[in-house]
């Protein structure tokens, strides 16, 4: 585990406030609508936006009927709990879909689960992020093992990272839910020339930003397949689909399509 930021310490002594249709791989729409990477903004809920944590830091309380960038940070953070077979939207909306993931997140970690996220959920998101807004067990270098920059796939390199961060805390979540065990992540992103050189499928998720492919692990390749159904990922490939038997896949987007035959799936 990675350093917590000099930031939760400081939030924490200043005492502050802080449905989907199934498509194949081939007519799969990746969603390229991700927002940019995080940045510290004002949102338009009551409590101001400092800069405490390194991070991003919140403000007062977000629940149901809540807008802007405060809660569209928080849904990246909570994107790991939309219940079985759904993904919430990152669109800065606080509706009934961000409140139920916010209830679970909170049941998860020992929290009152009543779907307002306030101090004892903005510390809990602190002790699980580092500076740069990842969750504190995953890197952007496992999730690009292509180039530096995140240039030449299917949309921008900010909307490529991006979309790269919010599978990151889909995966903290499954990583927690599987007992906090270690999850192998053997790449991410591609750009167009690196989908191509691997023998990548033309519309693959991972030109987008979307996918992860993880290693077997403590859990097993079966294991990960099973579990990655309850955390945001529409789609999920492993053993006994073609050409991934030695790997499971998974990754966002729209439509749904998952196919791990040897696991049930």
């Amino acid at each position: 585990m990675r350093s917590r930021p000099i930031g939760f310490l400081l939030a924490t002594l200043a005492g502050a406030t802080l449905a989907l249709g199934g498509i194949s791989p081939a007519s799969a729409s990746p969603d390229a609508a991700t927002p940019t990477a995080p940045t510290a903004r004002t949102a338009t809920v009551s409590g101001d936006i400092g800069t405490a944590d390194a991070c991003y830091t919140w403000g007062g309380t977000l629940r149901e009927g809540s807008s802007g960038e405060a809660v569209r940070q928080l849904q990246i953070r909570v994107s790991g709990y939309p219940g079985t077979g759904n993904q919430i939207a990152i669109d800065g909306a606080f509706g009934p879909a961000t409140k139920a993931a916010v209830t679970r997140f909170q049941a998860a970690y020992g929290l009152a689960a009543d779907g307002i996220a306030g101090p004892a959920t903005f510390n809990k998101i602190y002790q699980l992020q580092d500076n740069d807004c990842t969750p504190v067990n995953f890197t952007y270098a496992e999730l690009n093992r292509c180039n530096s920059d995140w240039s030449g796939g299917k949309v921008s390199a900010a909307t490529a990272r991006a979309n790269a961060l919010v599978t990151m805390w889909k995966l903290q979540a499954m990583r927690h839910a599987m007992g906090d065990r270690p999850i192998t992540v053997n790449g991410g992103f591609r750009s167009v020339s690196c989908n191509s050189a691997v023998g990548g499928a033309a519309n693959s998720r991972h030109m987008y930003g979307h996918a992860a492919d993880l290693g077997a692990g403590p859990q097993g390749f079966c294991a990960l397949a099973q579990a990655a159904r309850n955390h945001g990922f529409t789609e999920i490939l492993g053993p006994g689909y073609p050409g991934h038997n030695d790997h499971t896949h998974v990754a966002g987007g729209s439509g749904r399509f998952w196919s791990a035959p040897s696991c049930g799936i």
